[in-house]
């Protein structure tokens, strides 16, 4: 058996990944009918759309397995998602990469393998994949009829995604942060690790749309995330809130630690200004506050506190 290889883009394939919220989540109906379709259409008795991360391969959907996830070491899929066409095994008993592979040699007894790589954002996050239990032959006309259905599971997850990230940045707006962050939390929960909110606010904002325009106010927002995104790590979540407010939750980090990253930020951001003279400064309030379990019983309250410290900052510049 021949274990799936690690594609080069793994770590930006799993913050996208991440960033959809959709591993460990209920079916959904709109996943469920494409693969009713994919099942009816192509005469197999067993359709999925699967999902891989780190270890696994998670099922959103799942039809005539009776199994949630495989590891992704013994998966078709983690072998689909390494190139960009259907991938596919007209017999696994004749191919040396799988023939002794346990999903061929035990339930399901898979025989016959076909899926198409799902992409969002250009990474492939997954595969649609129509599974069999005896030979089968794959012609052009299949190929395309897969294809046609696997683009109809990347608008759905593409969508899931557009109602988490914020539009004009391009990072998490609040939903997609309140989710990510929930998971963040309850991680550091259970391994007794430290976490750091920091809530920020530009300064002088509206000044800035009123002189120079709002299209110049986006371009600072703009700005601003991606400083952030060079700043903070894969592992932090960070959203622009709403307006001109952003937040970072920073996990296993203290707040030491914290405020040495912060002093990084504004590093980069008095660099930026120097470098570009636009009539105005970029500039930020902040507020820093450590999770404290007891204190914190909801990723409201942690906000609240980081947005009532970052106005009392904001307040002293006055």
């Amino acid at each position: 058996m021949k274990a799936p290889n690690i594609p080069l883009d793994e770590t930006e394939r799993l913050k996208t990944l991440r960033s959809l919220n959709v591993l460990d989540t209920l079916p959904e109906e709109r996943f469920e009918r494409l693969t009713r379709m994919a099942k009816r259409m192509f005469g197999v008795p067993i359709a999925l759309v699967s999902l891989i991360d780190e270890d696994r391969q998670w099922f959103k959907s799942n039809i005539g397995i009776n199994a949630s996830e495989t590891p992704r070491e013994i998966s078709f899929c983690g072998h689909a998602i390494l190139g960009n066409s259907v991938f596919i095994v007209p017999d696994t008993r004749e191919d040396p990469r799988f023939s002794d592979n346990p999903l061929v040699l035990n339930d399901p007894k898979i025989c016959f393998y076909a899926g198409c790589p799902l992409e969002v954002n250009g990474y492939r996050l997954g595969t649609l994949c129509i599974l069999d239990q005896v030979p089968r032959n794959f012609d052009e006309e299949d190929i395309e009829l897969l294809k046609d259905l696997a683009s109809m599971v990347e608008r759905e997850l593409t969508a899931i995604q557009m109602a988490t990230m914020d539009e004009l940045t391009d990072i998490s707006n609040r939903r997609g942060f309140m989710l990510l962050a929930k998971q963040s939390l309850n991680l550091c929960i259970r391994q007794e690790l430290p976490a750091v909110l920091v809530f920020l606010d530009l300064d002088k904002f509206k000044p800035i749309n009123d002189t120079f325009g709002h299209a110049e106010g986006d371009s600072v927002l703009i700005t601003f995330a991606d400083l952030m995104k060079k700043t903070f790590r894969n592992s932090d979540v960070f959203a622009r809130l709403g307006g001109d407010e952003f937040a970072v939750l920073l996990s296993s980090t203290s707040r030491k630690q914290a405020e040495v990253v912060i002093d990084k930020f504004c590093h980069s951001l008095q660099k930026y200004n120097q470098a570009v003279k636009r009539g105005y400064d970029v500039e930020y309030s902040y507020g820093i506050v450590e999770f404290n379990q007891n204190k914190h019983e909801s990723i409201e309250a942690l906000l609240a506190d980081g947005d009532s410290l970052m106005y009392e900052a904001k307040k002293s510049k006055r």
